[in-house]
């Protein structure tokens, strides 16, 4: 049967604000003129001895694990989870733990780009969005919110758009069986400078990482800058997200797609 592959990630990419100015991502490009000259002093020989006196184009890397498109593994959240469902909690999986069945299962799409920065979503607002695509959950389904945050990746304000999914609309997912879901914006989380202004407020900092800290009682892992979020149907595609296996990683790097029959 024909299928459709949508690409749901960013592209890795340096000099924009893809994250706050601790976290950005910095890429060396090596070209092929570049390194001809120590692989030709390694192998003694000249560059002429080289096709057109060319080697390898490569890049070096100095990132996060959670730049780019990427999955959040349990312990990122806090040491333990599943603190709802066992006594006392266990320890939480680390990325190279996390069940590769989670990471790929059918989607559900999730559109609250109507609804304003900074907003915390709540367990009415996905119940109302389930009703509206006329989807019932089930266990392990991968479930991807549509932010207004999508379109602002590499933009200035890309960190501090978009609505974020509270504590308890994430324990109504977790509830249901959910144990993988995602979020085109910076965090899965309301921005932090929006944090940072309710705290100031007065706000008690129990609102900070709410939705993460969801993860400490029942485990579950998220996809943090997806992309393209509003080409998918609201149902009917699979997502496909394993995360690079770093050791003990609290995250791992994803090539995330969403794929459609037809």
């Amino acid at each position: 049967m024909p299928r459709r592959i949508i690409d749901i990630s960013v592209p890795l990419k340096a000099g924009i604000r893809s994250d706050p100015p601790w976290a950005l991502p910095k890429i060396e490009y090596h070209d092929h003129d570049m390194t001809a000259p120590p692989i030709a002093a390694y192998f003694g020989i000249g560059l002429e001895a080289l096709p057109e006196g060319k080697y390898a184009a490569r890049e070096q890397v100095q990132i996060s694990t959670h730049a780019g498109t990427h999955l959040d593994s349990p312990y990122h959240f806090f040491p333990r989870m599943n603190e709802a469902l066992v006594p006392g909690g266990e320890p939480s999986m680390r990325i190279d733990q996390v069940p590769l069945d989670w990471c790929f299962q059918p989607g559900v799409k999730l559109d609250f780009r109507h609804l304003p920065d900074g907003y915390t979503v709540q367990p009415d607002d996905v119940a109302a969005e389930l009703r509206r695509i006329g989807h019932v959950l089930a266990p392990l389904e991968i479930v991807v919110v549509n932010t207004a945050a999508g379109r602002r990746y590499g933009e200035d304000d890309y960190v501090d758009v978009g609505c974020g999914m509270g504590r308890a609309a994430t324990m109504f997912l977790l509830e249901q069986g959910i144990r993988l879901c995602g979020t085109d914006a910076w965090s899965w989380d309301v921005p932090f400078s929006v944090t940072k202004r309710r705290l100031a407020e007065g706000a008690s900092p129990d609102i900070i990482w709410e939705g993460h800290r969801a993860g400490r009682e029942i485990g579950y892992c998220h996809l943090e800058k997806l992309h393209n979020l509003e080409v998918l149907p609201a149902d009917g595609f699979m997502v496909s997200c394993f995360p690079v296996k770093v050791h003990e990683g609290s995250a791992g790097w994803t090539r995330a797609v969403a794929i459609l029959d037809g």
